[in-house]
Parts: structure tokens; C-alpha cells; sequence
């Protein structure tokens, strides 16, 4: 049987050494913690939900150009979700949180200093990130590994 699956896009805004994450809140899923900005890709393109992600969540104009594909995460569970990962070296606008609704705060964390509470499969690609690594894998094998 084939494995259905999720695709989701990932932003990492960069400021020198630090990374734009939000803190989730009223969302009923991992309300709380810090994730990077992102979302699921409808019926388009991947850099098209990551230029529209990108300016619904942060209010920013991502240009594809400046939009580097740096990470792949298999996230394996019910369902299945491919989490795509594109390092942003250059956008229009100052980031805001533009969705209070969904997210609390916005801050720009140190790579080297991330928050404890993270998202965790997005701490791990971040690290994959940092590290060169192309390819990880998150879920019910994967995240009692980690």
C-alpha cells in the first residue's frame, strides 16, 4: 500500500547567527512551543506556500530566488507528513507576527541558544541544518531514538 502523505514547507529566516521562530498558541497542536514558520502546501508549488506562508505568518515578501531547499524530514506517523526545509537568505519587509491567533510571540533565537521548548522534529532539522545533513527522519521509531 502506498504511504499517503503531508507536505509542509518550513521557513529559516536567518539574522546573522540567529533563526526567526514563533511560539504556537491556540492552535490545539504543540501550543506552547517554538517552531519555525511554516505550514502545508495546498494545490500549488512548494516555494509558492513558502512565499505564502511566509508573508500570511510574518508579513514578508520571500523572493523563490532567495529560497534554498536545505533540509528533507520524513515525518513518520498518521499520516505521514514530508517536511521540506528552505534556508531564506534574503525577504521584503521587517518579520511580524502577523497571525496573533495562531502564534504568541516572535523571536530571533541563536542557533547556539535555541529555546527548550521546541518543537522537536524542528530542533532536529535545525541541527541537521547547522551540520550539513540533507536527509532525517522524525516519528514513532525516530522520536524515541532522539
Amino acid at each position: 500500500m502506498r504511504e499517503p502523505a503531508v507536505l509542509a514547507v518550513h521557513a529559516i529566516l536567518r539574522r546573522g547567527p540567529s533563526v526567526l521562530l514563533g511560539l504556537r498558541q491556540g492552535t490545539g497542536w504543540a501550543d506552547g512551543r517554538w517552531h519555525l514558520p511554516s505550514g502545508h502546501v495546498e494545490q500549488e508549488p512548494a516555494l509558492t506556500a513558502l512565499v505564502r506562508e511566509s508573508w500570511e505568518e510574518l508579513g514578508v515578501i520571500v523572493d523563490p530566488a532567495h529560497a534554498h531547499l536545505v533540509h528533507a524530514l520524513h515525518y513518520w506517523g498518521r499520516p505521514s507528513r514530508l517536511n521540506l526545509f528552505f534556508e531564506v537568505t534574503g525577504w521584503d519587509g521587517d518579520p511580524v507576527n502577523a497571525e496573533p491567533h495562531k502564534c504568541a510571540d516572535v523571536h530571533w533565537f541563536d542557533l547556539q541558544k535555541l529555546p527548550r521548548n521546541m518543537v522537536g522534529y524542528a530542533e532536529q532539522a535545525l541541527s541537521c541544518y547547522e551540520r550539513g545533513v540533507p536527509y532525517s527522519e522524525w516519528g514513532f521509531v525516530a522520536a524515541r531514538a532522539a
